[in-house]
């Protein structure tokens, strides 16, 4: 009984042991912003949207109270920055979300029926691949008005295609292993193979792949947001803090930079994490 309490903590050592700096400061990095984007409404000093033009453009560590300073209205940058980190965050978890499950879902009906199915599903991801989604994003926005529901909606149909490619050519693949076929010849019906049995087996490589896409959501709405075309005040994100400190760089970069290294440094450690367990998960490259 004794080994068995001893052994999990040794494996963790060993495995943490193997990891190197970057993942770990990654990591930490990672959690430090989860923990943030989930508790930005206790943790912030001041409500984000508390004006004081007295105390405009105060620099990071001038004013007292105000550890990153003020923006053009005398708001705490703190505040916004936590805030604006927790809706940049919901709308790329919200958007990651609504693409995986299309994409997959398309996957598997792409690879389940075969055919002028599989054709259409295939021809119509190659077709959303061969155009920059930012231009299809700025023409639907442009023309039907932008709304949080629209927007979240919109970021979430951005590189569908990525996971429905994949789900294809791995169901394909496990279509062709012995369990998928065993189960089938004992009757099995065909979506509790595909849920029970295929889709766990496959959860790897998606579970990669989310993490490569996510980074590029946040990009994504900040760079809609920048563009006016996201988020809309009084709400705020990263990208949209960006955008309202551009004009003021000259007297008062951190309004621009201080956001804009959190989309930094938060979009660099998930491309890191992503690629680490893309090496990790995919024989392949072993």
């Amino acid at each position: 009984m004794t080994q068995a309490r001893t052994l999990p903590s040794w494996q963790f050592r060993t495995f943490a042991s193997r990891l190197p700096a970057s993942i770990w400061l990654c990591t930490i990095w990672v959690v430090v912003v989860v923990v943030v984007g989930a508790t930005a409404q206790w943790i912030s000093p001041y409500d984000y949207l508390q004006q004081a033009p007295l105390s405009r453009f105060a620099p990071p560590g001038a004013l007292p109270g105000h550890l990153l300073g003020t923006d053009y209205l005398g708001r705490d940058l703190l505040s916004n920055i936590l805030v604006a980190t927790q809706t940049s965050l919901m709308i790329a978890l919200a958007g990651s979300a609504i693409c995986a499950l299309i994409g997959t879902s398309l996957g598997f009906l792409a690879a389940h029926f075969g055919g002028w199915i599989d054709n259409l599903i295939m021809g119509f991801a190659d077709a959303m691949a061969s155009v920059p989604f930012i231009i299809f994003a700025l023409g639907v926005l442009a023309f039907f008005g932008s709304s949080p529901l629209l927007f979240v909606f919109l970021v979430g149909v951005a590189s569908w295609e990525r996971y429905a490619r994949l789900t294809r050519g791995l169901v394909l693949s496990a279509n062709q292993d012995g369990y998928a076929e065993a189960a089938r010849i004992v009757g099995v019906p065909s979506l509790r193979i595909y849920l029970r049995h295929i889709l766990p087996n496959i959860a790897g490589p998606l579970i990669v792949q989310l993490t490569v896409n996510f980074p590029e959501i946040i990009l994504l709405e900040s760079g809609l947001s920048f563009l006016g075309l996201g988020i809309q005040p009084p709400a705020t994100s990263l990208g949209l803090m960006v955008a309202d400190g551009r004009n003021y760089v000259a007297i008062a970069w951190w309004l621009t930079a201080l956001p804009g290294l959190i989309i930094v440094l938060t979009t660099l450690s998930i491309s890191l994490l992503g690629d680490y367990l893309r090496d990790r998960f995919d024989a392949r490259l072993r």
